[in-house]
Formats: C-alpha cells, structure tokens, sequence
C-alpha cells in the first residue's frame, strides 16, 4: 500500500506486517507464491484465498459497524 493512499496517516511497519502475513497465510486467509519484480528482483507475492475473501467481509462488517457507533458517540447530542 502506498502511503499516499492514506495522506500518509497509516503507517505499517515491516516488524508487524510480516508476522501478520505468515498469520494470515496460516489461517489459510492468503497464499504466497514467488514473483518477479519490475526490476527483476525476486520477490514474494500474496493473494487472497476464498476463505480470505470470507474473512475480509466478515471483519469489514464489524469494522463498519465500530465506525457507525463511534459516529453516533461523537455527533451525540
């Protein structure tokens, strides 16, 4: 991810990006397989499986709904 995307406000470091890859790939969430960069460079790639696919919405129905709340919280009057 490009931290553009987020005006640079989400930050992941590499200490916890990778362990929460290899959780993921053992969950069976992702998979990985070795890659070719643009420069040529070896590289691993990861996608998502459909069990993964599964998990995203599951988790970004839940991380919906703590946005809804947390909007209700701070616009409370």
């Amino acid at each position: 991810m490009d931290r553009r995307t987020t005006d640079d406000a989400l930050r992941i470091e590499e200490g916890s990006l990778y362990p929460a890859l290899y959780r993921m790939q053992a969950k069976k969430w992702i998979s990985a397989a070795w890659g070719k960069s643009e420069a040529g460079n070896r590289i691993k790639l990861y996608s998502l499986t459909t069990k993964g696919r599964g998990q995203l919405k599951v988790q970004t129905a839940q991380w919906t709904a703590c946005v809804v709340a947390m909007h209700k919280v701070l616009h409370a009057t």
